[in-house]
């Protein structure tokens, strides 16, 4: 596999693409389903994965039903989880070491709110090194719409097309594919299906993403 061209700039997704946070998110849900009496099942845990806080909220009292309390459910995993921080997904450093000595830009565009942002790359002191962040905060629809590459692309100064995303979510690759990106899915809980396929290539770790790199380089 070889990229179509060499990208001007890259951005990542947050969770599950740059930091290893799904498994802990995916707990932290299971404990709070139990203090609110309820079940969720892994294939119903999928289908909130990389989407937008409103959209899985539409979700969760599908579930539920229409009176579900999901501030205070989402209130009860965030106690889950209390202060601590996802680890970076392996090769994730190296791979903006890599990014840096290219002179590739790079920025983020995540589902997630900023808050959780900038504990992450806080605690990974890696806060100075994107160019660009979009959260949910910053756009008015989040994945899978285009938007929040499309304003990523733009500010990183660059076109979509010479854009590569970085993502480990089905709706985080429809939302690159659709702003015209070059669009990497590098799985985490969620595995392609024929669709995903169909809209990006699929490689197994972000190693293998900076392998793809210097052979475009």
């Amino acid at each position: 596999m070889i990229l179509p061209q060499r990208p001007r700039a890259v951005v990542f997704d947050l969770d599950g693409t740059l930091i290893d946070s799904e498994a802990l998110v995916r707990e932290a849900y299971f404990a709070a389903c139990a203090d609110f009496g309820v079940t969720m099942t892994d294939d119903q845990f999928l289908a909130l994965v990389g989407m937008h806080r409103e959209a899985n909220d539409v979700t969760l009292r599908g579930y539920y039903g229409v009176h579900f309390p999901v501030d205070g459910f989402r209130q009860a995993a965030r106690g889950f989880v209390g202060v601590r921080a996802a680890p970076l997904k392996p090769g994730a450093r190296e791979l903006m070491d890599s990014l840096d000595a290219m002179g590739t830009p790079y920025g983020l565009a995540t589902s997630s709110l900023r808050h959780w942002v900038d504990r992450h790359l806080s605690a990974h002191a890696i806060e100075g090194r994107f160019r660009g962040i979009v959260s949910r905060e910053d756009v008015a629809s989040g994945k899978p719409h285009p938007e929040p590459y499309l304003k990523a692309s733009a500010a990183l100064g660059s076109t979509p097309s010479d854009v590569l995303a970085l993502e480990d979510s089905h709706a985080g690759v429809a939302s690159a594919h659709a702003a015209g990106c070059m669009t990497i899915m590098v799985p985490d809980l969620l595995q392609p299906n024929e669709d995903i396929r169909a809209k990006a290539h699929v490689v197994a770790s972000l190693h293998e993403v900076l392998e793809l790199l210097e052979r475009a380089s």
